[in-house]
């Protein structure tokens, strides 16, 4: 299961610097609108201390982490939607990511101009959600003018399918985002459509290096996002932090107040909002981890594997990760009872250090 989020905004507000300080890449991070045309795509591996520590346990030759997938899309200016700018060249991207993360600039650097002239964070917000309404109303229309023919066929089969998306139009019509008013089995009736408003948020508020530690303006600008999760980063200091020892890369984080880099705290995010975590896998050959839905039951897990693992599934040997570290080693986790065999009803929970027995 694959997680990709698409990285959306205005022009120059920091976006492909942001995605040059995860991908570890140098695409074109330049001082004037449209830098990036076509999108970046890069894979990140999700930030997980518990791999190295099962790898010292188990004797495993690699590690192999979650990975999420981030996308640069060209920036959107007023407008996009009727195709000002790049127009609708962003469209198709953010439609196939699974959550869109909007970046909006908070600093004030004049060496590096705005496009409506002077960074407003709700103003800027304001924009980009605009537009992907626009997008989507746009979308919607083109359905609704397309069903004429259906209804008349079927009505009892498409009036339903009418009427949500005659309720989806008036909400986007009112300027709200579509995920604000449809209930979860109302997005997935109109999944097809591939909506990006129903899609979840995550806000990420690119600061300077000065406002890291200024807890008032983070409320500040928390507040013009509700209930949306919020990052606060200097894609700078992530661009440097990279290429700095894990000792070095610690001291300046705590020396600028934060525990985590902004770049694991978006990974984490990412995989917050869409309702996913990790199942872990270890041996001499290799330590894993593996994405799977909050919910997912054994067999469901087993199938991430491979699917004849989910086809045959009979048992699964689990044990937590803190249990599996406290007690030292498999054999002593297992003398103490916390090792457990697991049936096909079992739901499994993030950390679980596992080995599926399945029938060939």
């Amino acid at each position: 299961m694959a997680l990709t989020i698409g990285i959306v905004g205005l022009p120059n507000v920091g976006k492909s610097t942001l995605f040059n300080a995860l991908t570890k890449s140098q695409v074109l991070a330049a001082n004037y609108p449209f830098a990036t045309i076509e999108p970046n795509v890069g894979i990140v591996p999700l930030p997980d201390e518990r791999l190295a520590k099962l790898a010292t346990l188990y004797k495993s030759e690699k590690l192999l982490p979650a990975t999420v997938t981030f996308v640069d899309i060209a920036g959107i200016v007023k407008g996009a939607s009727v195709g000002e700018g790049m127009g609708n060249k962003f469209l198709a991207n953010i439609r196939e990511a699974g959550a869109i993360v909007q970046v909006v600039r908070a600093f004030n650097d004049p060496n590096v101009q705005h496009v409506d002239g002077a960074p407003d964070p709700k103003r800027d917000l304001e924009t980009i959600n605009t537009e992907l309404i626009l997008a989507d109303l746009s979308t919607v229309t083109n359905r609704l003018d397309r069903m004429s023919g259906d209804l008349k066929r079927d009505p009892k089969a498409f009036g339903p399918v009418q009427e949500l998306l005659e309720k989806t139009r008036a909400g986007l019509d009112e300027s709200k985002l579509a995920g604000s008013f449809l209930s979860p089995d109302e997005r997935e009736a109109i999944r097809d459509l591939q909506l990006m408003t129903t899609k979840p948020f995550i806000i990420v508020f690119n600061l300077d290096e000065s406002q890291l530690g200024d807890g008032t303006l983070k409320a500040e600008l928390s507040s013009m996002v509700a209930p949306a999760p919020t990052v606060f980063l200097c894609a700078q200091v992530e661009a440097e932090l990279i290429d700095l020892p894990e000792e070095e890369a610690a001291e300046l984080l705590e020396s600028l107040g934060q525990s985590e880099s902004g770049l694991s705290q978006l990974a984490h995010a990412g995989f917050q909002v869409l309702g996913l975590q990790t199942y872990l896998t270890a041996g001499p050959k290799e330590t894993r981890a593996w994405t799977i839905p909050v919910g997912a039951t054994a067999p469901q897990a087993a199938g991430v594997i491979h699917t004849d693992f989910e086809k045959g599934f009979i048992k699964a040997a689990i044990v937590s990760y803190t249990d599996l570290i406290m007690a030292g080693s498999e054999a002593a986790a297992k003398a103490a009872g916390k090792l457990r065999l697991e049936g096909k009803d079992y739901v499994m929970q993030d950390g679980d250090v596992v080995e599926f027995r399945f029938n060939n």
